[in-house]
């Protein structure tokens, strides 16, 4: 038998805390933790047929987050990320959808977004785009509807009960002769891919409800000038107007008048900026890259919310829309360096 030394003792423990690691660090809680991006440069991902140079310096950045999955590990020990927010799975998946679908989801609402957003910017330059309804978008769902894991968010419902609904107008129409608590046939457009659901309705007031928020979805036709934006595997909506400015920025336009300028929210193809998600995470991310200034969304608490984590060096501008966003910009005094 051998004998125990000191030495065996703390080898010992060292083995049975790397084991504990390993396994804490597999074993997954079923949550997610959002957790800050340094945000990074626009201009790369943004390319403009004959663009401009850019006018009065400085830089655009756009902002993400982080979404992983919480271990065992990381909720024992919550200072391994600092500034993130943990979220129950349900806040980002839907019931009945998968990891897959909701990645699938974001990249859609992406490049959605990155439609808008070069449409917004050629209208405001003067350019003619024509934009088309072509169905209701599916933007939030529902969970305790039956529309809960048979829609996901960025589905467009193009016809319900065999009756094109192109336009919110049109859904309503259709909706105003169903009685709360019958099921309805919709046929969706999934991506590319067409597809039929059946999905109970409920009474609202009165009303039948099939479970989603909607939002218009359209067509945009053939751009004046070819544009190109690549975001990789980043999703969601929410660099619309970062993308959108950058977009102006290669017409000519200046934009950031000399500071470092940091940009979130969505963009609406009215020019209107809307909330996001993760705003605390985002704003830390914007002071890691050194910027001077951050457009945020007035709307959801966004800007509330930025200003509580924005430090001494960092300026926040609430906005609704992209007129608004440039006039503030335009407003700055001259960066202290010029």
């Amino acid at each position: 038998m051998k004998a125990i030394t000191p030495f065996r003792v703390v080898g010992g423990v060292v083995i049975a805390l790397v084991v504990t690691f390993v396994i804490l660090l597999k074993i997954e809680t079923g949550d997610y933790l959002l957790t800050p991006d340094i945000a990074h440069p626009v201009a790369p991902l943004v390319h403009v047929a004959d663009a401009k140079p850019a006018k009065g310096g400085g830089e655009l950045y756009f902002v993400d987050v982080q979404e992983q999955k919480e271990t065992e590990l990381d909720h024992l020990f919550p200072w391994l990320h600092p500034h993130s927010a943990r979220l129950p799975a349900q806040a980002l998946i839907p019931p009945g959808s998968t990891d897959k679908a909701f990645v699938q989801a974001e990249l859609r609402e992406m490049a959605t977004s990155q439609k808008i957003a070069a449409a917004v910017a050629l209208r405001h330059a003067g350019y003619h785009v024509v934009v088309r309804p072509n169905g209701v978008r599916v933007d939030q769902i529902g969970l305790d509807t039956d529309a809960a894991g048979k829609l996901q968010p960025t589905d467009v419902i193009v016809a319900v009960n065999g009756k094109p609904t192109l336009t919110m107008d049109a859904l309503q129409a259709v909706m105003a002769k169903v009685n709360p608590g019958e099921t309805v046939t919709l046929r969706i457009r999934r991506g590319t891919t067409p597809l039929t659901k059946r999905i109970e309705t409920y009474n609202s007031g009165g009303d039948a409800r099939i479970g989603f928020l909607p939002a218009q979805s359209v067509e945009i036709g053939k751009l004046p000038l070819k544009i190109r934006i690549d975001s990789g595997n980043i999703g969601g909506p929410s660099a619309g107007l970062a993308f959108t400015l950058q977009v102006l920025r290669r017409l000519g336009e200046d934009v950031t008048h000399g500071y470092k300028v940091a940009a979130t929210g969505t963009i609406g193809l009215d020019g209107s900026v809307g909330p996001i998600g993760g705003i605390e995470q985002k704003t830390w991310g914007v002071r890691d890259s050194g910027a001077q200034v951050f457009l945020v969304p007035k709307g959801g608490d966004n800007a509330r919310e930025a200003m509580k984590f924005a430090g001494p060096n960092l300026k926040i501008i609430p906005v609704t829309s992209l007129e608004q966003a440039l006039r503030a910009l335009a407003g700055l005094h001259k960066p202290p360096n010029e």
